[in-house]
């Protein structure tokens, strides 16, 4: 019989625990996927010996930082908290091409981005973002073009609708790498062999909750090397 693989806690208190979500890890089950096996919620369970209580969602392919309440009385104050928009979240995420330096997108998501957008009410959505650098990596993905433009990017929004910095991504013309519902599939591909990973490229860097906790997840090693040298 295998053990279970350990998570790696970033932060414990009486209240909360932290830990660093790898890619390709739900947070918790959920029949949407059957056959992901287990859960982030469930390992925490077992490597504590308690219940937990997650109090915010990364999509599956999204790696950093994830918060989990401790107590039923945690749960519902932090959970209020998240709900208020006053916790702030940073990620840093690879886009095509080479957006503006900074913006904020303003712009109304449907509500469910499991079905399609007509006919839904749109909820307002917010994202800031910073370009941190600019990469032209030599292989071509649009036969106009020798080489390919990608820009590494620090994401802070400020709503939490669902999928959120992916739709607004692509709503710019610049959608995540390796995002197989809202980005480009060639682009995916390209970048996973020149890379030699296949994962979407968002990171939840930081969480910051109010009172001053901050916790904060560094980028995997997937993230550096000499093929992310910039322009």
């Amino acid at each position: 019989m295998t053990s279970s693989p350990l998570l790696n806690i970033l932060h414990r208190d009486a209240d909360l625990v932290a830990i660093d979500k790898p890619p390709g890890l739900l947070v918790h089950p959920t029949g949407l996927d059957a056959h992901a096996g287990q859960s982030a919620l469930e390992l925490l369970r077992d490597q504590l010996g308690e219940r937990l209580h997650p109090l915010h969602r990364l999509d599956k392919g999204t790696s950093g930082v994830l918060l989990f309440a401790r107590t039923p009385q945690a749960a519902r104050h932090w959970g209020l908290a998240f709900e208020a928009a006053e916790v702030r979240k940073r990620y840093v995420a690879l886009v095509r091409g080479w957006p503006q330096q900074e913006g904020e997108i303003d712009y109304a998501l449907a509500r469910d981005p499991e079905l399609p957008s007509a006919g839904q009410p749109r909820v307002q959505a917010v994202t800031r973002y910073r370009r941190l650098a600019c990469f032209e990596w030599p292989f071509s993905v649009d036969g106009r073009h020798p080489a390919s433009r990608y820009a590494l990017m620090e994401v802070v929004p400020l709503t939490g609708r669902r999928h959120q910095i992916r739709r607004h991504f692509k709503h710019i013309a610049h959608p995540l790498v390796g995002d197989t519902t809202h980005g480009k599939g060639a682009h995916n591909r390209a970048v996973a062999h020149w890379l030699g990973v296949q994962r979407l490229w968002l990171h939840a860097s930081a969480i910051e909750l109010p009172g001053g906790l901050r916790v904060e997840a560094a980028c995997g090693p997937e993230w550096s090397g000499p093929r992310w040298a910039a322009c």
